[in-house]
């Protein structure tokens, strides 16, 4: 990965972000909305009712290809239940109702928030082009933290470990 090329294109990358979330902003409804039972035992009720949900047959992914960036084309082409940027996520309309996959995304919207919209897309890009979409940092904390969920673990305030996480993983 060409780290000066990938800076050089975040702009575009967050002028489809804004487009995409503004032409679908009419959509959007509070995660609160969905009065899912466990979530509040997880999450503050502030994020829970800032953070908005857009749900449609297919997320939209960025076209990273069209972008000036090959190197993602398989991201590009994922097919995905969830996809979060800044304080929204999409969410695949069969996958609406799964309480888990919420989770997921939550987790995102706490990374975006905390890290910040530029440092986030640059340590997204860099953990799938080191270690692949499964295996990059900022997913399998997501994923982790939502098997924790999925075992009905205890709940627990999940966003400052997940703050504390990042500061650890990006000093």
């Amino acid at each position: 990965m060409n780290l000066e090329n990938l800076q050089s294109k975040t702009p575009l990358i967050v002028r489809w972000i804004n487009q995409t979330l503004a032409a679908h902003a009419h959509n959007a409804r509070s995660v609160a909305d969905y009065g899912f039972k466990r979530l509040p035992d997880f999450y503050s009720p502030d994020l829970l009712r800032q953070t908005k949900v857009i749900v449609l047959p297919r997320v939209p992914v960025p076209p990273l290809g069209n972008l000036g960036l090959p190197e993602f084309a398989a991201f590009e082409q994922g097919k995905f239940a969830g996809i979060t940027f800044k304080d929204t996520y999409f969410i695949q309309a069969s996958q609406a109702a799964n309480e888990s996959i919420h989770f997921h995304e939550l987790v995102h919207v706490v990374q975006w928030t905390h890290l910040g919209v530029e440092p986030f897309l640059l340590a997204y890009a860099a953990g799938l082009a080191t270690n692949g979409y499964q295996d990059s940092p900022l997913e399998v904390m997501a994923y982790d933290l939502q098997g924790c969920f999925d075992r009905n673990d205890k709940p627990y305030e999940v966003e400052p470990v997940i703050r504390d996480k990042l500061d650890k993983l990006y000093p």
